[in-house]
């Protein structure tokens, strides 16, 4: 299940500190830029389809890079790509601050979020690296990691915002100690030997088949879901309930203490349900909640209503990779990957479609695709297991039975 080069435990856990530490202050970072959208917003007195246009370049410069950065970590290996894109990405966080007007809004959220995507696929590459070199599974560790990261992240930059700290100095303070951290923490990690490939670059693209398009499918939902609470939470609270600034970063904070909540328990809860169970009761949590609190438009409300995507969300797409690397057609980091580009694509470009509806129907009706989403995702869990008694390392072939058919 493990490969890679024999690594020196006392590396090993030197470099999973810093892999951790590249994740929390990664997810620390672009919690900070999500809380001061509002505040971008309102200065540049635009309307939800015009942040959805500006969010949308975030999402196409981080695509973009997303397919150009495998073949970097796979020549150079992931340390590199994680020095340079990390401290370009810190650094880059300052630029929503100071434009002025909407196209050099676009350009510098074009400009951060090719860094982003950089930075998201070499770490999770170094990620795959350090856990080969543990010999047994840790990858939760280090998604709860990002999580208490941007809990940090939206915690922090609530209280800044509340007490008037300007976003400029805000956004330019994070910029400093991210680039700084990101510095620090890269040349602890693993050699670029760890995972640098051959001549051959082995299955870089692949065709999902039926299976693996099922489970794209809910990866796609469930991180536009993630997404969608991530650059709208704050514009909801603030902008469609009217609270103040401070309230209105909660809603990201308590989204992500529940995700880091539930993803610390990830591996304990695997051991009691099959992922078919878990992805069932994760997404009927995140639809119940969400859809409830929607309805009543009430600020607490709301809150419990991000609280309960936060834990149901937790769930799923960890559980959703662990069945694609079962495939038997596909060797498992082709197949990871092809399930992994489907949901960073619904992640990227979700919130900026919501953006566009929310211009129409306004934004608490929009935010019922996350809704109707996770609703689709429950109904199509039972392809992931079925029964208590079902082991939860079903194979794929039992899964493309049915996972097909609704998928297409």
């Amino acid at each position: 299940m493990f490969e890679g080069q024999v690594v020196d435990i006392e590396k090993a856990r030197r470099a999973r500190l810093a892999a951790l530490a590249v994740f929390f202050v990664n997810g620390f970072g672009f919690a900070n830029w999500i809380v001061r959208i509002p505040t971008v917003q309102e200065k540049l007195d635009l309307g939800e389809g015009s942040l959805g246009l500006a969010l949308l370049a975030l999402a196409v410069g981080a695509l973009v890079t997303m397919v150009v950065s495998g073949g970097l970590v796979h020549k150079l290996g992931s340390r590199p790509v994680v020095g340079v894109a990390g401290l370009v990405f810190g650094l880059s966080l300052v630029l929503p601050a100071l434009a002025p007007s909407l196209p050099l809004l676009v350009l510098a959220l074009l400009v951060t979020g090719a860094w982003h995507g950089a930075l998201d696929v070499s770490m999770n590459a170094h990620a795959v690296a350090v856990e080969n070199a543990y010999r047994r599974p840790i990858m939760s560790s280090f998604h709860a990691s990002f999580s208490l990261g941007g809990l940090a992240g939206a915690t922090s930059g609530g209280l800044l915002s509340a007490w008037g700290v300007g976003l400029a100095s805000h956004l330019g303070g994070v910029a400093v100690l991210s680039a700084l951290a990101f510095a620090v923490a890269s040349r602890v990690l693993l050699p670029a030997s760890a995972d640098r490939g051959g001549d051959d670059a082995g299955a870089a693209f692949v065709r999902p088949n039926r299976a693996l398009a099922g489970l794209g499918f809910i990866a796609f939902c469930v991180l536009l879901g993630e997404g969608a609470m991530a650059d709208w939470s704050a514009v909801y609270l603030g902008g469609t309930l009217g609270t103040g600034p401070g309230l209105a970063a909660a809603g990201y904070a308590v989204f992500s203490l529940t995700m880091a909540a539930g993803r610390l328990c990830g591996d304990r809860l695997a051991k009691r349900a099959t992922p078919g169970q878990l992805i069932r009761a994760g997404a009927a949590l995140a639809a119940a909640g969400l859809g409830l609190s929607l309805a009543v438009g009430d600020p607490i409300f709301a809150l419990v209503g991000f609280a309960c995507a936060g834990a149901g969300f937790s769930v799923i797409f960890p559980n959703v990779l662990s069945a694609a690397g079962r495939d038997g057609e596909m060797p498992a980091g082709a197949a990871i990957a092809a399930v992994s580009t489907a949901g960073y694509f619904g992640f990227l470009v979700g919130p900026s479609a919501i953006g566009f509806v929310a211009e129409l129907t306004g934004l608490g009706a929009a935010l019922y695709i996350v809704v109707g989403l996770s609703a689709i995702v429950a109904l199509m869990a039972g392809t992931l297991g079925r029964a208590p008694g079902d082991e939860p390392a079903q194979r794929m072939d039992d899964v493309a039975r049915d996972v097909a058919p609704r998928a297409g």
